[in-house]
């Protein structure tokens, strides 16, 4: 059960639930992501707010909810039982810092964060949709495609990451040529792709009658493609207002 998302590794699911426990459920998994989606839109409609107000405390919110949210996310990955305290706490912070990042996109181009949420649910629909009717199947070869496609996008990341330390720029990944454009929307292709292979996942591990808590585990794994999905949208779509 391969997959690129860092929160559904293969061992992921290998605990199973005791005699008589009871077991975790893809409609569990719903639940659970449909609650974390609700604290995301609420703590996201706090930093929005703050942004827009100007408050100069926006800032702490935004990055607080960045550098918190990975941290959490870290701690989540490597203690999967503590999933039921930490998923929702990331959903908050993570929701702080996308509300804040929204609100910036938003100031520079007015109507675009609505235009990336409709975006990033139309294609979660249409993937969700695709993969229940078996039109796209997540087989070995499918999963080792993504998997590798999604390791060069983090490798591109972090090595952009460390050029800008040193005041250098990887060339065409920030720019709103048709390169550059044609760069965003093959990593959002990529980052949709990843949510089929989650999709499969999940199943796998309801099949596997994986312990309850799980079910808040795969809900955190999910919603992080989902954020990532959104991010890239923004990205690319704010590259194309850059046009204009």
């Amino acid at each position: 059960m391969r997959t690129s998302n860092p929160a559904l590794g293969d061992k992921t699911f290998s605990l199973r639930a005791a005699e008589g426990e009871q077991s975790m459920t893809i409609q569990g998994t719903v639940n659970k992501s449909a609650i974390l989606i609700g604290i995301i839109i609420f703590a996201g409609a706090i930093s929005w707010t703050q942004f827009m107000n100007g408050n100069p405390a926006s800032m702490i919110l935004l990055w607080g909810g960045v550098i918190g949210g990975l941290i959490v996310a870290f701690i989540t990955v490597f203690k999967k039982e503590w999933a039921p305290v930490t998923a929702p706490i990331y959903a908050a912070l993570e929701g702080l810092a996308l509300g804040g990042i929204s609100a910036m996109a938003e100031m520079m181009f007015s109507g675009i964060v609505l235009q990336a949420i409709m975006l990033t649910v139309g294609t979660f629909v249409a993937l969700l949709a695709a993969y229940r009717s078996g039109l796209i199947k997540a087989t070995e070869n499918f999963k080792l495609g993504v998997v590798a496609a999604t390791g060069a996008v983090g490798l591109i990341y972090l090595i952009s990451f460390g050029m800008r330390m040193f005041g250098m720029e990887m060339p065409y990944l920030h720019s709103n040529g048709i390169i550059g454009i044609g760069i965003s929307l093959v990593i959002v292709v990529i980052a949709a792709l990843n949510l089929v292979l989650d999709f499969d996942f999940i199943e796998n591990g309801a099949e596997s009658k994986a312990p309850k808590f799980m079910e808040w585990y795969a809900a955190f794994g999910l919603i992080v493609t989902l954020v990532w999905l959104y991010l890239e949208i923004l990205r690319l779509l704010m590259k194309l207002n850059s046009r204009d």
